[in-house]
């Protein structure tokens, strides 16, 4: 059996890891990089890497897409697309991953299933973005509509910074994506779901309100209430991934889910949890291939 691991980076941490879960299992790993597949139209091949044809794998696990021009970003998907309706089994599906790489498309999905989630204003107008700042109270998170780890997001609560900073950001060609501060301290919840279960979960506690580990958030391992398990299968559930970290925030008035990652890094949860991450997706990939 052989699985390819898609990836930017494929010496990572994470990538390492489900790479010596593979070997344990007796799996070959074949650990790819994005920028070296070729797509074929015409061809008996359809993606190719070097001398191997993806479809030959039996499975592939997608780790982070990473950052791209816009064609670098289109063209990555749609070599996915065409794998999967080769009949590749992938992890996640490509549309999984583009729904949940878009925050305002995933948002829109979660509220439409009735799931609660923070009010959000996305435009390319600076007006309308002024004007929803208020409507929000005057205390909004400013954040990339597409982006990770919490790199570039922001907490504006004036007014003046909030203007030149949409004006920015319309000027270099970005769409302004704010949203209602939410009270929550210091810390958050990741929920690590593989198939329609929460192997893991941690809190994301920081110094501030930005709680990412990737910024300096420091995992705590929590147990999670029924509840909040099965809001996170759910949200899941409704984006279509099998392997996903939801963000979700407990605000006053119940939990929000902020994000899906649909890619999601485990160093940080693996440190507080005793369940093997990568031994659980490797697993639920080869389960997947038998049926």
């Amino acid at each position: 059996m052989r699985i390819g691991l898609l990836t930017r980076n494929v010496d990572s941490w994470c990538s390492n890891q489900l790479c010596e879960a593979m070997r344990r299992r007796g799996i070959e790993p074949v650990p790819l990089r994005f920028q070296q597949l070729a797509a074929w139209v015409g061809f008996k091949r359809k993606v190719s890497s070097g001398s191997l044809t993806l479809d030959e794998l039996d499975a592939l696990i997608v780790r982070p897409i990473g950052p791209g021009s816009l064609d670098e970003c289109l063209l990555r998907i749609d070599l996915l697309h065409r794998l999967y309706r080769g009949g590749l089994p992938i992890i996640n599906n490509p549309s999984s991953i583009e729904r949940c790489i878009d925050k305002y498309f995933t948002l829109t999905c979660l509220e439409e299933h009735g799931i609660k989630v923070p009010r959000t204003v996305v435009t390319e107008s600076v007006v309308e973005a002024l004007e929803a700042f208020k409507e929000l109270g005057g205390d909004v998170v400013c954040k990339p509509l597409f982006g990770s780890r919490g790199i570039g997001v922001m907490r504006l609560t004036d007014y003046e910074l909030a203007s030149r900073v949409f004006r920015t950001l319309a000027f270099m060609h970005h769409v302004i994506y704010i949203q209602e501060f939410i009270p929550h301290g210091t810390k958050d919840i990741r929920a690590f779901v593989v198939g329609d279960r929460v192997i893991a979960s941690m809190y994301r506690v920081a110094e501030s309100w930005k709680t990412n580990v990737a910024q300096g958030g420091r995992p705590m391992p929590i147990k999670l209430s029924e509840e909040l398990e099965e809001l996170a299968v759910k949200a899941c559930s409704i984006m279509g991934c099998e392997v996903a970290g939801v963000d979700i925030i407990e605000g006053r008035d119940g939990p929000y889910i902020t994000e899906i990652n649909s890619q999601p890094g485990w160093r940080g949860l693996q440190s507080v949890c005793r369940v093997k991450i990568a031994d659980v997706i490797v697993d639920y990939v080869v389960n997947k291939i038998k049926r």
